[in-house]
């Protein structure tokens, strides 16, 4: 089968919208209770911001419902695009880096490396479908660059021994990891407007 072919399946079929909106569904009600601990002690303000991988899952979730009914919701899509692949990258590179630490490779580890990884592959995977706009850009923009001070100088970040003791480090990269997506969105945003005035 064309590559085009099995993407087409993939991205537009129904049954495999379901499919995947299912799977995304269980995994950020995991993820959401993954956070339980820190939320419970986490001022109300800063709530919706700490779970940071399950909001990714959760924009790409209302997403696919859109999809299912043949809607295009380009704000959500944009926030879905830029958060699915920087907290899936920045999820793996903090596992990584704490089996190299801790000296131990773990079960839970290798599975938030999968899943996390599978979130980036679902943002290019309907990176062809989405709406690009710049009001989904901008706000993307705010989102990602606002959740990073929450996160780095409000001192919401998920609860990691390596974070705390590498802070600065890992402030830089969270930043890179929202320029990252961004600047991907902004280039097909480009090619969008170039297409309409051609």
């Amino acid at each position: 089968m064309p590559i085009n072919s099995l993407l087409n399946l993939i991205t537009y079929n129904k049954k495999m919208l379901w499919l995947i909106l299912l799977c995304n569904i269980l995994g950020t009600l995991y993820g959401y209770i993954w956070y339980g601990g820190q939320l419970s002690v986490t001022d109300w303000q800063y709530k919706i911001f700490v779970p940071d991988s399950p909001t990714a899952s959760l924009f790409l979730c209302i997403v696919l419902i859109a999809y299912l009914f043949d809607k295009n919701l380009p704000i959500i899509e944009a926030l879905a695009f830029v958060t699915l692949i920087k907290y899936g990258i920045w999820a793996v590179i903090m596992n990584i880096i704490m089996f190299i630490q801790y000296d131990n490779i773990t079960i839970v580890g290798c599975m938030l490396i999968m899943s996390h990884g599978i979130m980036v592959l679902e943002a290019f995977l309907f990176y062809r479908r989405f709406k690009i706009t710049l009001v989904g850009f901008i706000v993307a923009m705010i989102w990602a660059f606002h959740n990073d001070i929450i996160d780095y100088v409000f001192m919401q970040y998920p609860y990691y021994d390596f974070i705390e003791s590498h802070l600065a480090s890992v402030a830089y990269l969270a930043f890179w990891l929202s320029v990252i997506p961004l600047l991907l969105y902004l280039i097909r945003l480009k090619q969008c407007k170039t297409f309409d005035h051609s």
